[in-house]
């Protein structure tokens, strides 16, 4: 099967238009990033969620079919702030331990500028509401120079871990200060405060600045938690059944344009537990409880989606939205932790990709990413192309800085030549793509995109599997053996990679099994600076 995109061939006047119109005046930039979201789970990527906000956009901007992340929280957070694959930053793990080497500190490096750091230096102001997740756990609060408003955000609003009660999220901060769980009112919820705070940034800004502004919601990360009433919504969505839905999610993404209109659905077994039962193979039970987290983790959706709503009004009033560009992405797929349940919805959230978060697997490191120009309720932007540019987290602050007309700094030290792309290109004409080689790392599960081959591994005890993803974008035959010379060659050039990117050795141990093991190596886990 041959990946085209089917709609929007011919650009016309109207994105490059828009962006004609706000390259040369510093457009405010709203970046907005989600948790754990798999890429079928908005409307105009194939959901029933209900996701109105973030279709408009869509619907007049350039939605992406091969974006890409490093398939983890933290891993994508430090990417996506710097511009630099994790591992160059600090952060080639995550944030539970610093293993005291230098991919692997826990929290990012001092040595390179942030997103906010760099768009300050360019006359910006920077605010940043939500999770931050690239602080090391434990050092909260502490001069260590990794908070959001010692990394060049002059106001910040959120919880600096990876995960808790969206009623009572802890631990969280005002700028430097920290809140107590206890003066929240009683019907405080997460993703409404993050809107609220972004939307007061908004409010409060000196529009005389260009603003950039970073939104990290938390949604849809697990706990699944939302007001019942919002529920409710949401469960005839899901009675039928995952089975049905993943089907009809692929037929829309067919007529969307995402896939062609004879390519089949691919059915996967899992990987590491045997056959994918069939929804009639579950109990009642099951089925039932399928339905209602289903629909909490819809419902976790649309208020987001109202969220960006809220932002987009707060712009507006303030007289800021014609000169805005909007980037919408999420950090991940979908996840499958903490069981059947869980995976059985991440199969539906990832459609029609395979395997999950924390893999490189398409399942885990493919996203939504749209980037929308103006108000979305105007005719003057986009008209919901597809660009089919392949690329990758660590692309979004070069494109950032090229909309911005901001320059990246000269370094003291390290390397200051970035190793992403600007997406600005695939932006105004989306029938141009550039071929890109990409690495990926999480866990020692690995992966190489070179042109249209993907070389990839579950982990560095599994073989490598090497796809062409321009007719097998599923990941379902594998070529390692037919193509022997070309799997050589790109696991010498992920091992290349790998060896100037702090990446080796990897560590290929479970979770808790990880963190013991460092810290009795390194019992000082105090959240010292990470210099």
């Amino acid at each position: 099967m041959k990946q085209t995109l089917l709609t929007s061939i011919i650009i016309g006047s109207t994105i490059a238009t828009a962006y004609s119109q706000v390259q040369n005046s510093h457009p405010n930039i709203v970046l907005i990033m989600c948790d754990d979201m798999g890429f079928s789970d908005l409307g105009c990527y194939g959901s029933e969620i209900k996701t109105p906000n973030i279709d408009h956009l869509a619907k007049h901007g350039v939605r992406f079919s091969q974006f890409t992340n490093t398939g983890r929280s933290c891993p994508s957070r430090a990417a996506l702030v710097t511009g630099r694959y994790q591992h160059e930053v600090g952060m080639g793990w995550m944030t539970a331990v610093d293993e005291h080497r230098p991919g692997y500190r826990g929290q990012i490096s001092k040595e390179y500028p942030t997103i906010a750091e760099v768009m300050k230096a360019g006359g910006y102001s920077t605010y940043m509401s939500g999770k931050w997740h690239l602080t090391l756990d434990g050092s909260y609060g502490k001069p260590n120079g990794s908070m959001p408003t010692q990394r060049g955000f002059d106001r910040y609003y959120g919880c600096l871990s990876g995960g808790g009660s969206y009623y009572r999220p802890k631990p969280l901060y005002n700028n430097m200060d920290s809140i107590s769980a206890g003066t929240l009112p009683d019907d405080y919820y997460y993703t409404t405060a993050i809107t609220d705070s972004a939307a007061t940034f908004i409010s409060r800004h000196n529009s005389s600045q260009p603003m950039f502004m970073y939104v990290a919601y938390y949604a849809p990360h697990l706990p699944l938690q939302a007001p019942e009433e919002r529920i409710a919504l949401c469960r005839p969505y899901y009675t039928e059944g995952y089975d049905t839905l993943r089907y009809r999610r692929f037929e829309r993404q067919k007529q969307l344009g995402l896939f062609p209109a004879d390519a089949e659905l691919p059915v996967y077994e899992y990987e590491f537990d045997g056959k994918r039962p069939a929804w009639n193979n579950l109990t009642v039970k099951q089925q039932q409880q399928w339905i209602n987290d289903m629909a909490t983790y819809a419902a976790m959706i649309e208020i987001m989606d109202d969220g960006i709503g809220k932002i987009i009004d707060a712009l507006r009033n303030k007289g800021m939205l014609d000169n805005t560009v909007f980037l919408f992405l999420s950090d991940n797929g979908s996840t499958s932790e903490t069981g059947l349940i869980k995976q059985l919805m991440a199969d539906l959230s990832n459609t029609p990709y395979r395997c999950y978060k924390q893999w490189c697997l398409n399942g885990g490191i493919y996203s939504p990413l749209i980037i929308s120009f103006g108000d979305p309720m105007k005719d003057n932007t986009g008209k919901g192309d597809w660009s089919a540019q392949r690329a990758h987290i660590i692309d979004i602050l070069p494109t950032c800085m090229e909309l911005a007309g901001v320059k990246y700094p000269s370094l003291q030290f390290g390397n200051a030549d970035l190793p992403g792309i600007s997406l600005v290109n695939a932006i105004t004409d989306v029938n141009t793509t550039i071929p890109r080689t990409m690495y990926y790392e999480h866990q020692t599960s690995c992966a190489i995109i070179d042109g249209d081959f993907k070389l990839v591994r579950y982990n560095n005890t599994t073989p490598w599997l090497l796809f062409d993803l321009s007719i097998d974008p599923f990941e379902q035959n594998n070529l390692h053996d037919k193509y022997p010379s070309k799997s050589e060659y790109l696991e010498q050039k992920w091992n290349d990679w790998a060896k100037t990117h702090k990446v080796l050795p990897l560590f290929n141990l479970p979770w808790g099994e990880r963190i013991k093991h460092f810290i009795n190596l390194n019992p000082d886990q105090s959240g010292k600076s990470n210099e």
